[in-house]
């Protein structure tokens, strides 16, 4: 018993040898550098890709203008009943019928079947021609375009109506007795049936009361209608050659003041044309005068119009305003580069303490053909290093700067500048001209800031 207990006393334990897990090592350090990069990434500035692509910028300015022509008013020379032989908005010439009194209303109701009233085939044609072509081009946003349309069926149905009333007042005039009196036109012209009072008023005359179309009132004339001597019966505008006169803000008339060619949009049927551009000041408001010298036949039955002068119409390639940053460079005359070492690439010559010189190849960001000279990024030369010139003694000292406007380039995964010519801007972007050397191409990627960069940044 005694024994036992002595065996026991003298039990020791010992530690369990520790052995080192290289799979846990491994693991911890593939987590620490897992939180590290995360750390990393969250905490740094992140570049965001834009990629450029082709586009155009339109400013234009929305106004409605008071036309003004060459307009006289004719009266009728006797009491009686209108009815009109030309029709409206067309080409009249001196000694043509224009219109006939009558001691009675004529009665114009067809008699022959119905026979009088049909399209012929190309009249047919001209309505489906008018009709296909709004519904290739309709958009919604311009849903007036309906309107054009409607104008233009309008047109072609009046002009075969015209033609069937013109055949019956010619066959009623030939009658003896008829009581009908034909009047021709006093002057070659474009017959409008409609007064309105601005027919003599000249753009020095106009003022910004004029524009608002307040209290405006156009008085048309109807066939069968009872007019007597001295009214007017119809107006001829006897020049092509017209003018529009708008309203001007005070900043608009300041950026206009020394233009005098302006392109403009009528929102009536979306033509384009060029205008001549005047600015007349009047009772401290600045009226736009804008000069034509064809197209009024489209718009003779107006007499407001509205129009959009275009400011800036360009296109190229299309940047936000945030990619761009400006960026020193040195900038030497082209005589300074040369090529060496063991390949084709361009370099300069660098005077080094020896007096020796020694080629540094460089990356030329622009040239400027007309002056001769290259810009040669700062970041690849110290101040005031020497450069000389190739064949000869000449040399020239890096101390110069000059800034260039530009982007970051990340195609290749990291920061090239690109220099960038600004043709226009407007709503956060700019137009940069495309196809140049030095310059962006479609397609190429860019830091959306161009702040958050620095030339030769690698980009993740």
């Amino acid at each position: 018993m005694a024994e036992n207990k002595n065996n026991l006393m003298t039990i020791q334990v010992y530690r369990k040898k520790w052995h080192l897990n290289i799979g846990v090592v491994i693991f911890g350090i593939i987590f620490l550098y897992l939180v590290v990069t995360v750390l990393l990434y969250l905490t740094e500035n992140h570049v965001t890709a834009y990629e450029v692509r082709e586009g155009s910028i339109l400013r234009d300015n929305a106004y409605t203008g008071l036309i003004l022509r060459n307009e006289v008013v004719v009266q009728a020379e006797a009491d009686g009943y209108v009815n009109y032989f030309a029709p409206e908005g067309s080409k009249a010439g001196v000694r043509s019928k224009i219109y006939t009194l009558s001691d009675r209303e004529l009665d114009f109701s067809d008699t022959g079947g119905g026979e009088e009233r049909k399209l012929t085939s190309e009249e047919q044609s001209a309505v489906l021609m008018r009709i296909q072509s709004f519904c290739e081009s309709f958009r919604e946003e311009r849903f007036g375009d309906v309107y054009d349309l409607k104008e233009n069926v309008t047109a072609v149905l009046e002009s075969q109506s015209n033609q069937n009333r013109q055949a019956r007042l010619d066959a009623m005039t030939g009658q003896e007795n008829s009581g009908i009196q034909v009047y021709q036109a006093v002057s070659d012209g474009i017959v409008v049936y409609s007064t309105d009072g601005y027919e003599t008023v000249t753009a020095d005359q106009v003022t910004k009361e004029m524009l608002t179309k307040n209290d405006y009132e156009q008085k048309s004339i109807k066939n069968n209608t009872k007019i007597e001597a001295g009214d007017p019966v119809y107006k001829l505008i006897r020049d092509d050659k017209w003018s529009v006169v708008i309203a001007l803000s005070d900043e608009t008339a300041a950026e206009m003041r020394e233009t005098e060619r302006i392109r403009v949009r009528f929102s009536k049927n979306q033509e384009t044309v060029t205008a001549g551009f005047s600015i007349r000041e009047t009772d401290g408001a600045s009226l736009g005068i804008l000069t034509f010298g064809g197209s009024m036949v489209h718009y003779v039955k107006d007499r407001y119009l509205d129009l959009e002068l275009i400011l800036e119409d360009e296109s190229g390639l299309k940047i936000p305003q945030s990619a761009v940053v400006d960026k020193k460079f040195y900038m030497i005359s082209e005589e300074y580069i040369t090529q060496g070492g063991n390949s084709k690439e361009d370099g300069v010559l660098v005077q080094k303490e020896s007096g020796k010189p020694a080629f540094k190849s460089v990356d030329i960001y622009d040239r400027d053909e007309e002056a001769g000279m290259v810009y040669l990024n700062t970041d690849a030369f110290d101040e005031d290093t020497v450069l000389i010139r190739p064949d000869s003694s000449d040399t020239c000292i890096l101390n110069k700067t000059t800034s260039r406007k530009g982007v970051y380039n990340i195609n290749k995964g990291y920061a090239v500048f690109k220099q960038v010519n600004i043709l226009c801007e407007g709503d956060g972007y700019y137009i940069v001209e495309s196809g140049s050397i030095y310059g962006l191409s479609n397609y190429d990627h860019i830091a959306l800031v161009g702040s958050d960069i620095r030339e030769n940044d690698v980009v993740f």
